[in-house]
């Protein structure tokens, strides 16, 4: 079976959210051009790190075109979303890999997402989407600087939104109660 490629440029909107109380929430990145509608799910971990090398990326490109690209220091407050996940939440992959890139022609952010799983591909390089033998499908994602900040903004908003930490070991608090491995005398 080939590939299934879900690619947009410029979407209408491309947001990481959640769903599930703190402590036992699901993540997923939506992505919404028109009628078209494309949910993967991911791992926090996943969120937070995509969202922090976006905008490490977006930062790097500002350093070394000394400003000259299309690239906002920070996301503009016209571009916040805080709107929840579109409905219905209907997932299409869980992401194993996942790969970010500057166009510099385009001046746009490349975002790919790569399905986790025994038929996914483990090299994406080695296999492009046209080759009969790939398999696994691929959310492909490119944005302009702006929407990439929010995206990044929001993303990061999102993954702190979960249950506080403790103030001593930073654990996370559970609604049920903690036992602190520093409140416990216990110490690395």
């Amino acid at each position: 079976m080939p590939r299934q490629v879900y690619e947009y440029e410029s979407p209408d909107r491309f947001v990481a959210g959640t769903t599930g109380q703190p402590g036992s929430r699901t993540f997923f990145l939506q992505v919404r051009a028109g009628n078209r509608l494309t949910t993967v799910q991911l791992e926090k971990q996943q969120v937070s790190v995509l969202a922090e090398r976006v905008d490490e990326l977006l930062d790097e490109v500002l350093r070394r075109t000394q400003g000259s690209a299309t690239v906002p220091a920070l996301a503009p407050s016209r571009t916040e979303d805080t709107a929840p996940l579109d409905t219905p939440i209907e997932e299409e992959f869980r992401v194993g890999t996942m790969s970010l890139a500057w166009d510099g022609e385009l001046e746009r952010v490349v975002i790919e997402c790569f399905e986790q799983g025994e038929n996914a591909v483990e090299d994406e390089d080695e296999l492009p989407d046209t080759d009969e033998e790939a398999e696994g499908a691929v959310l492909r994602v490119s944005l302009a600087g702006a929407a990439a900040r929010a995206f990044a903004k929001r993303a990061l908003a999102v993954v702190g939104a979960g249950r506080p930490p403790c103030p001593f070991c930073t654990f996370p608090l559970d609604p049920d109660g903690h036992i602190c491995p520093r409140a416990n005398g216990y110490r690395r």
